[in-house]
């Protein structure tokens, strides 16, 4: 049985982000981020986002599930289950709540300060997303995010900061969050305008997606300068595609989508752009505009580890149109034949995380950290014989299946340092800004009219996963 278990220190926990959890949008000298602006979700799938002027009442996300209140009691859940790791973001705009000033909002620091010792108190590491989805509304409505230049100073003033102030307490950094899908949710992702008739070009959206990668560049060397302890990481939106038919322009069609995504963990790995991606940016007419050293700083602070989603996998063919597209995912792609779907639309495909796995390793020969995976579900509270419950077999069913392909990923030697489910405590869903999308182990009582008491309740798929977690990965019951 032996060979059943996960590596010896692999990190085990789950995963979160500060603008679906914490609440509390206008507490603590908190500023504006674009996610207080979008009650309908940042990534609609037909590419319509609804951008309010100010922050309205029926976004959820102002409130989230309260965690900037309640985080004692959450912590203490995951400490329960026996998580080694969790997952979160520091809201940008907590810590500098414009984006631009100079000096930063200390009460936004020692929020942090005080949830850092909440999680040592529990030997849980954190593993923290500078940005993810959060761009502080004024860098979108000032600058236009992160087609302009000036971003980049910005943000490693704010990395800077924080990666002095918790130096000691933080190891594990990621730069950005799914850094690939600024292409397919601007604003939600980079902080660029989508309003109104005209929508971001090729042009802007790839400088926009150049200066990110610098700014990764860039803080990375800052981390590393600050603390040569520091693990610092990218995260990519991980999507494989499946040529629809062996027709040889199905699997060409295939490679494109995926080089799409490859792009942005060949910059980050390897220090440079990708021959391919010259071909594709001269047929495009996109002009990357490189300031001085950025050829340089790309080159010289590769990234620690490789960290990514994943939930789906998509099918690709010459000819699209033939077929049907797949529903509920970002990056768009075909509807797989051989896959069932979730309420959402997103295709299950288990063994497509082996793939992605062993694709990224043999491709990038450095660690791999699995930080977002799971089901999002309706999920319907039952009496229980220790109080009210979640009967979710399907989400322990879909998360096992996902272990067993990482188990035989890692026998096929790649690196894993770790694996964090996505919304280990359910909170509002970033694409529809949803309640009732429900990820989590413990189900949090809100509904997505806004009403309900908050509490806390452990799911079944709660004692599951402290079992997994327990055997370290050998008990997947």
């Amino acid at each position: 049985m032996a060979n059943k278990r996960f590596p010896e220190g692999f990190l085990w926990g789950g995963a979160t982000a500060a603008n679906q959890l914490e609440g509390a949008y206008n507490e603590g000298g908190k500023g504006l981020s674009v996610q207080d602006v979008t009650p309908k979700g940042g990534a609609n799938v037909d590419g319509e986002v609804l951008i309010t002027k100010e922050p309205t009442e029926d976004n959820l996300k102002l409130k989230g599930i309260d965690f900037y209140h309640r985080y004692k009691e959450d912590i203490a859940l995951f400490a329960e289950m026996g998580f080694k790791v969790f997952r979160i973001s520091i809201a940008w705009s907590r810590i500098f709540p414009k984006g631009d000033e100079l000096e930063p909002n200390e009460e936004g620091l020692k929020f942090y300060d005080n949830l850092f010792d909440e999680m040592a108190k529990y030997g849980i590491e954190p593993l923290v997303t500078l940005s993810h989805y959060e761009t502080p509304l004024h860098l979108a409505r000032e600058y236009n995010g992160w087609t302009n230049r000036k971003l980049i100073e910005f943000f490693e003033r704010y990395a800077r900061t924080v990666f002095e102030r918790y130096k000691d307490k933080v190891k594990y950094w990621l730069t950005f969050n799914e850094i690939n899908s600024v292409l397919h949710a601007p604003f939600m992702s980079g902080g660029i305008s989508t309003d109104g008739e005209v929508k971001p070009t090729k042009q802007e959206l790839y400088q926009a997606v150049h200066n990110e990668l610098v700014a990764s560049a860039l803080v990375t060397k800052v981390g590393h300068e600050i603390n040569p302890d520091f693990k610092i990481g990218c995260m990519i939106l991980s999507m494989p595609a499946y040529p629809m038919t062996s027709h040889p322009l199905d699997t060409l069609a295939a490679r494109e989508f995926e080089r799409e995504n490859y792009l942005f963990a060949d910059v980050h790995v390897r220090g440079k752009y990708p021959a391919y991606a010259r071909r594709y940016f001269k047929e495009n007419n996109i002009n990357i505009e490189f300031a001085e050293d950025d050829e340089k700083l790309l080159a010289e602070n590769p990234v620690d580890f490789v960290s990514f989603s994943y939930y789906v996998s998509v099918a690709a063919a010459h000819n699209p149109q033939d077929y049907q597209s797949g529903k509920g995912n970002l990056l768009g792609g075909l509807k797989n034949p051989y896959l069932e779907a979730s309420e959402w639309g997103w295709q299950v495909d288990p063994v497509g995380l082996r793939i992605v796995l062993n694709d990224f390793y043999d491709r990038y020969q450095i660690p791999l950290f699995i930080v977002e995976n799971g089901l999002g579900a309706k999920d319907v509270l039952v009496d229980g014989p220790n109080g009210p419950t979640v009967e979710d077999d399907y989400r322990i069913d879909y998360l096992r299946r996902h272990l067993e392909q990482v188990r035989e990923a890692i026998k096929d030697g790649v690196e894993v340092m770790g694996y964090t489910s996505w919304g280990c405590i359910d909170l509002v869903s970033a694409s529809t800004a949803q309640m009732s999308k429900r990820y989590g182990y413990i189900y949090v009582d809100r509904n997505d009219d806004g009403t309900g008491s908050l509490k806390r309740y452990k799911k079944k798929s709660f004692d599951w996963y402290k079992k997994v977690i327990a055997s370290n990965g050998e008990n997947l019951g």
